[in-house]
């Protein structure tokens, strides 16, 4: 590991200059800083409190980064995790980045600083490369999405899959114009599940008009934004297929604001299967996401290897299946 020794050999100044113009001292000129800081970019040095406070000692951490906590699945992964690295002795540290790569880099910056003993983390669109630098030093591993740039470790979820099976359960019922509600195509999730909406329309080889509100970040309120449209068209669709979730409950919310009834004069099918939605109204149709079960498995993958200090550096990906769960809220559209 790049040390402040290393970087005052680089300069050919003292350690101490160096140490005073990385921590940002008034008595070093703005020149001198400039000149410490790009040459420590460029060697790969990352501050380690930890280390001088613990001599090189790991942590018990293990940090957890993630986009929203507000998202259901990130507060389900969080509680998970804590419990499975508890038991091992392991403290989460929970980080959140509202899909910002300068905030995520932030956060291992961070992370790393504190010695932490590895990093989960489910990545941005596009990492920023002094995050994947900075990784390849660090025990890590992708959970959710898939940011090739961070290594080839990976436990997630099979989103083309659960799209296909739910679009393909609304053209079963008979639906002709359908509507998806998803995330933008720059994340591999939201890629992923517009293709698997897609192939399902392709599959059925019948004559489906289809609509596509693709939007960042998911919400509800993007949700809410996304059916206004729709239904302000001529010809609006009879179903709608959710593809993230955040977007069902303002999706859900806004259909009951415009008096429609689900599943008489619209379907609807969501992602996600948050508790309230089995008990409301008729009870909602939706892709069952295991997304505790999946974090268990990580942590439980994640603590064999730090625990037995194997190589983390190859490839290994678990894809966990979704399951279709057929409640009220669909319907032929005959019976709409």
């Amino acid at each position: 590991m790049v040390t402040i020794k290393d970087i005052a050999a680089i300069l050919q100044v003292s350690p101490s200059t160096v140490g005073r113009a990385l921590a940002d001292d008034r008595r070093i000129s703005a020149e001198m800083k400039r000149k410490v800081n790009e040459a420590a970019a460029q060697a790969g040095y990352v501050a380690n409190r930890a280390a001088r406070m613990m001599r090189g000692v790991q942590s018990n951490l293990v940090g957890l980064i993630v986009p929203d906590i507000r998202n259901s699945f990130y507060s389900t992964i969080a509680h998970a995790l804590s419990r499975c690295l508890l038991s091992a002795n392991y403290q989460l540290t929970l980080c959140e980045t509202d899909d910002d790569r300068m905030h995520e880099l932030r956060h291992i910056k961070e992370l790393t600083s504190a010695n932490v003993a590895g990093i989960i983390l489910v990545p941005s669109a596009k990492p920023h490369p002094d995050s994947a630098r900075i990784l390849k030093m660090t025990p890590h591993i992708q959970l959710l999405r898939k940011a090739p740039l961070l290594g080839d470790q990976w436990f997630g979820i099979d989103d083309r899959r659960a799209l296909y099976e739910s679009t393909e359960h609304i053209i079963n019922e008979g639906h002709k114009r359908i509507a998806y509600i998803g995330g933008t195509e720059e994340l591999p999730t939201g890629a992923a599940r517009v293709q698997g909406f897609r192939e399902a329309v392709k599959s059925s080889g019948q004559a489906i008009t289809v609509r596509e509100e693709l939007g960042a970040p998911s919400s509800p309120e993007f949700g809410r934004e996304a059916v206004r449209r729709l239904l302000s068209l001529k010809d609006r669709p009879t179903a709608l297929v959710i593809g993230a979730v955040q977007n069902t409950s303002g999706v859900i919310d806004e259909l009951q604001d415009q008096a429609l009834s689900i599943p008489q004069d619209i379907s609807v099918i969501g992602f996600g299967d948050e508790l309230g939605y089995r008990w409301w109204g008729p009870g909602l149709t939706t892709v069952q996401l295991p997304v505790s079960e999946l974090a268990t498995a990580c942590g439980l993958w994640f603590l064999h290897h730090l625990q037995n200090k194997s190589d983390l550096s190859k490839p290994y990906s678990f894809i966990s299946p979704p399951q279709l769960i057929v409640r009220g809220s669909t319907a032929t559209p005959s019976k709409q």
